[in-house]
C-alpha cells in the first residue's frame, strides 16, 4: 500500500512541477531562506520546549509518514507522535544543529531536503550523548508555514 502511495506522490510532484511554471533562481532562494529559517525555529523550539515542540512542523495530514532512527517501516503521523510522547519522557535535554543541508524547492509548495544533524542529548539520569543523524525528506507549504510531509532519518 504504502509503494502505491509514494509511486502516487511521485507522480502528482512530477505532475504538479511540469504544470507549474518553472522556479526561477530568485523563487529558488526566497523559498530555501523560508526553509533555513523554519529549521532554525524547529531546532530552537526543540532545545527550549523539548521533543513534543516537534508537533507544530510535522503535517498531520494523512499524507505525513516517516521511517525514525531505528525503524524499518513508515509510520503515520499518530505513531510518530507516540513515539515523541514517550521518549519526552527520557530526555532531560536535546540540542539539534545542522552538519550540511542541502534544500531543493520543486515548487511555490514542495521541497525536497536532505543533511547531516548534529545532536546532543542528555537524559533524565543526566547521561550526555552525542551524535549524528543522516535525513532526507519532502516539506510541504500550509498555511501556517513549512512541515514535514515525509523522510526518513538514520543514526551514522
Amino acid at each position: 500500500m504504502k509503494l502505491i502511495w509514494t509511486t502516487s506522490l511521485f507522480f502528482i510532484v512530477i505532475f504538479n512541477s511540469y504544470s507549474q511554471k518553472n522556479l526561477n533562481d530568485e523563487s529558488k532562494e526566497i523559498i530555501t531562506l523560508e526553509i533555513k529559517e523554519m529549521f532554525k525555529n524547529y531546532h530552537n523550539d526543540i532545545t527550549k520546549n523539548g521533543l513534543e515542540s516537534e508537533f507544530k512542523y510535522l503535517d498531520a495530514s494523512s499524507d505525513f509518514f516517516w521511517v525514525p532512527p531505528g525503524y524499518k517501516e513508515t509510520l503515520d503521523y499518530d505513531t510518530v507522535k507516540k513515539i515523541l510522547i514517550e521518549n519526552s519522557k527520557i530526555v532531560n535535554f536535546i540540542e539539534f544543529s545542522w552538519e550540511s543541508i542541502k534544500i531543493v524547492p520543486l515548487t511555490n509548495e514542495i521541497a525536497n531536503y536532505s543533511g547531516i544533524i548534529k545532536c546532543v542529548q542528555v537524559d533524565t539520569d543526566h547521561n550526555p550523548m552525542m551524535f549524528k543523524i543522516i535525513e532526507s525528506g519532502t516539506l510541504i507549504k500550509r498555511k501556517d508555514g513549512w512541515k514535514f510531509l515525509n523522510g526518513q532519518s538514520r543514526t551514522l
